[in-house]
């Protein structure tokens, strides 16, 4: 419904976005997920019509939003956008910033702002309510309302769960995501959070410098990143110098299936700490294969432990699910699930 091609963009001499090309399929979830400084909420901006590129074009269903010809500003794109913390108008009360932009009459209006309450969830109770006697997950739900009410065909969202705490986090993130599947709304939401990025998108385009590293699905970005870089940005990652041949890799760990059959030679692959299986030692194993635990760092349902074998050429942490009998000096075995991915590089 939405495609970006080449989009550019510079504040003064400093390059920020890069020829960056972007596809997003209707009533999808789609998360931009960068670090600090790589991009994405200029990216954002540029799609709400707030800043302009200095090349490439965007098309809106069929529509041109932005070409070397064609600027269509913010509020004739029919595109939402919610800020981080909500933004509502302190002076307003939540049914006042709900109905803001609302060309109906007062009745009329009235009865939308209950509709879109009652959609978000709200009680309407709370439409007489200034924005500060409610809670912070309660504004943003207001926020995404007010934004609803424009009947948009695109949500903007600009790491709106950033100011709550964990559990509000992850309950708001989880009913944001079920109420835009709900209205058929396609969504972009910007952030620096890798696991919100994994649970809230259909698809995520990892931003890296002003250039997108890798686009794909959660699972395909996660368990196949196309680098190093990438691989270490969405989640703890177990890499290692590896000699590979025929899809298998030869490393510390023994022999290894790998994602990429074509590849040979001297490579660098990746597993994820969730396809390290940890069990006591065996009755009779083969002694090269021995690991010994050699720390333990106890975080409740995780544990980081430390390991190390007399073959490999340094220790491995390994972050796994906490087991009650673990100790330091403990022989321990390793098994390996699924396959490792060859980085490129």
């Amino acid at each position: 419904m939405i495609e970006l091609a080449n989009i550019s963009k510079k504040f003064g001499q400093t390059p920020v976005l890069e020829g960056l090309d972007l596809t997003v399929m209707p009533s999808s979830r789609t998360v931009i997920v960068g670090p600090s400084g790589s991009g994405k909420t200029t990216l954002l901006r540029i799609l709400a019509g707030f800043e302009s590129p200095d090349s490439g074009h965007i098309v809106l269903n069929g529509k041109t939003l932005f070409d070397e010809h064609t600027f269509i500003p913010a509020h004739q794109r029919g595109i939402g956008f919610v800020p981080q913390e909500g933004g509502l108008f302190p002076h307003m009360k939540v049914g006042d910033n709900i109905a803001y932009g609302l060309k109906g009459s007062r009745q009329e209006n009235r009865r939308r702002v209950a509709e879109l309450m009652d959609l978000v969830s709200l009680s309407y109770d709370l439409a007489d309510h200034w924005p500060h006697e409610i809670s912070g997950g309660q504004q943003q739900r207001v926020a995404l309302a007010r934004a609803l009410a424009q009947e948009p065909v695109l949500m903007l969202l600009d790491e709106p769960f950033s100011a709550l705490d964990t559990g509000l986090r992850a309950a708001t993130r989880k009913a944001t995501a079920d109420l835009l599947d709900h209205a058929g709304v396609a969504s972009i939401l910007v952030t620096h959070d890798q696991q919100e990025a994994l649970s809230f998108a259909s698809q995520i385009a990892v931003i890296r410098e002003g250039r997108f590293a890798q686009v794909g699905s959660p699972v395909e970005v996660y368990s196949h990143p196309v680098d190093e870089a990438t691989a270490l940005f969405l989640g703890d990652a177990l890499i290692f110098r590896a000699q590979v041949s025929g899809g298998v890799a030869s490393c510390p760990l023994g022999n290894i299936l790998v994602d990429n059959p074509l590849a040979s030679g001297e490579k660098r692959i990746m597993l994820r700490p969730e396809q390290v299986q940890i069990t006591p030692l065996a009755a009779g194993s083969d002694p090269a294969q021995v690991v010994i635990i050699t720390g333990v760092d106890f975080t409740g349902y995780l544990s980081t432990l430390m390991l190390s074998s007399p073959g490999w050429p340094g220790a491995l942490q390994v972050k796994t699910v906490s087991q009650q009998n673990w100790q330091v000096n403990m022989p321990v075995q390793l098994a390996i699930n699924g396959q490792a991915c060859v980085l490129a590089g």
